[in-house]
C-alpha cells in the first residue's frame, strides 16, 4: 500500500520507556528475568520504529520516559534517523497530549503508538493516515485487552486523555464515550494485541512477527 500523499504532513510519535531492567516489561520478568525483559522492551523499540518509518507519512520521533538522554534510546533514534524528546511529566494521558499540542502546531495530522504491539504495520498506519484524509477526526485501533494500540488525530482535545483509568480494559470504552461527548467523527481499524503478559510473549514467540526472538533477546541482553 502507498502512503496516500495527502497524508505526506503527518507526525509519527512512538511512546517509548527506556529498557532498563527491573523498569521494563515488568510482567514478564517472572517468565523473563529482568534482564530479557528489558532486551525484549529494546527489540519491540526497534520494530515500532521501523515501522512507523516504512509508512512513510511524515516525520517519526521517539518520545522517552524517563528521558530522551537515555543512551540505548539516543543511539537507537540515531540508527533510524529519527528525532529523540522527552515525555513531559504525568499520567499516560497528561503526556499524550502534549504529545498531539507539540505535534499538531507543526503538522496536520500526528499518529501516536506504543512500542507494545509488534503486529501493527506500516500499512496500518496509512490506513489511519488515510482516514483523517477522509474526514475523520480521529482514528484508533483498539487492543484485545480494552485500551488502544495506536490514536491518529487532526485535533486536540484535552478531555479525550484526562481522568482516564489508564491500564485497565476500560480505556477504550471510555475514549469513545469521550469522542461522542464531543461530537467527533472517528474510525476503529481492526482489533490488536499488545505484549506485556506471559501469554501474550508466547503468543508473539509463535507468531514468527519478530524472526529468531530468542535470538535477539540474547544479543540484546
Amino acid at each position: 500500500m502507498t502512503a496516500p500523499a495527502a497524508a505526506a504532513n503527518t507526525r509519527i510519535i512512538v511512546f517509548a520507556r527506556a529498557p532498563e531492567p527491573g523498569a521494563a516489561k515488568t510482567r514478564l520478568i517472572p517468565l523473563l528475568g529482568a534482564v530479557r525483559a528489558a532486551a525484549l522492551q529494546r527489540v519491540l523499540i526497534e520494530r515500532a520504529l521501523v515501522t512507523a518509518c516504512e509508512a512513510g507519512l511524515g516525520p517519526v520521533e521517539l518520545w522517552c520516559s524517563p528521558s530522551a538522554q537515555h543512551p540505548l534510546l539516543v543511539r537507537c533514534a540515531e540508527r533510524h534517523g529519527v528525532a529523540v524528546v522527552s515525555q513531559c511529566d504525568g499520567d499516560l494521558g497528561a503526556r499524550m497530549l502534549h504529545a498531539a499540542v507539540t505535534s499538531l502546531a507543526a503538522n496536520t495530522r500526528v499518529i501516536i503508538i506504543g512500542t507494545d504491539c509488534p503486529a501493527l504495520t506500516a500499512a496500518d498506519l496509512q490506513c489511519a493516515a488515510e482516514a483523517l484524509d477522509q474526514g475523520h477526526d480521529a482514528v484508533l485501533v483498539p487492543a484485545e485487552d480494552g485500551g488502544y494500540v495506536l490514536i491518529g488525530l487532526k485535533w486536540w482535545n484535552a478531555r479525550l486523555f484526562a481522568d482516564i483509568a489508564w491500564g485497565t480494559d476500560r480505556v477504550m470504552a471510555a475514549t469513545r464515550e469521550r469522542l461522542a461527548s464531543i461530537g467527533w467523527r472517528w474510525l476503529e481499524l481492526p482489533t490488536s494485541w499488545d505484549v506485556d503478559r506471559p501469554a501474550d510473549y508466547e503468543r508473539l514467540a509463535a507468531s514468527g512477527l519478530i524472526p529468531d526472538l530468542d535470538a535477539q533477546l540474547n544479543r540484546n541482553a
